[in-house]
């Protein structure tokens, strides 16, 4: 598969639905984890044109910045630093309506306003966060919460 097939007109959850076996089939057949995690950044940025999306793998005991796609990003993140640190030591999700005011924010762009970012858990342990924010306050809900989730269980495989 090379082309993603997204209905223009369709609401979130439809392009949700619509892109998950979508990104499931791409990565299915690739063995090299950089190659994928560039691939899963592309389609969710090209479904949704969030500002910001990509991923950030533990590396060392800290989040090291991996495949993205927008504009440059922070480099290294510690455990328990902004939205992408909180969520690797929670181990769970974390929505943030307005990230302004989120405890430590970490501003690696001015533009983002919200942000969902989902831990990737393998074994009980956190090995990475996939990270996405938006220039729109209150950008990121329920259904996003549920299918970046659904989406990251089904992908555990390619790590």
């Amino acid at each position: 598969m090379r082309e993603l097939r997204i209905e223009l007109n369709s609401n979130k959850e439809e392009t949700y639905k619509s892109l998950l076996p979508q990104i499931e089939a791409l990565v299915s057949g690739e063995q090299d984890l950089i190659a994928n995690l560039a691939n899963i950044s592309a389609a969710l940025k090209s479904a949704f044109n969030w500002w910001w999306v990509g991923f950030y793998l533990v590396k060392q005991n800290e989040l090291l910045l991996g495949p993205f796609q927008g504009p440059v990003a922070c480099t290294r993140i510690g455990l328990g630093k902004g939205v992408c640190g909180s969520a690797w030591q929670q181990a769970q999700t974390i929505i943030v309506a307005d990230v302004e005011k989120f405890p430590g924010h970490i501003a690696c762009s001015s533009a983002s306003k919200s942000e969902i970012v989902v831990p990737i858990i393998i074994n009980e342990k956190v090995i990475g966060v996939l990270d996405v924010d938006s220039e729109l306050l209150n950008h990121f809900d329920e259904i996003d919460q549920f299918y970046l989730e659904k989406l990251i269980k089904n992908i555990t495989s390619i790590f």
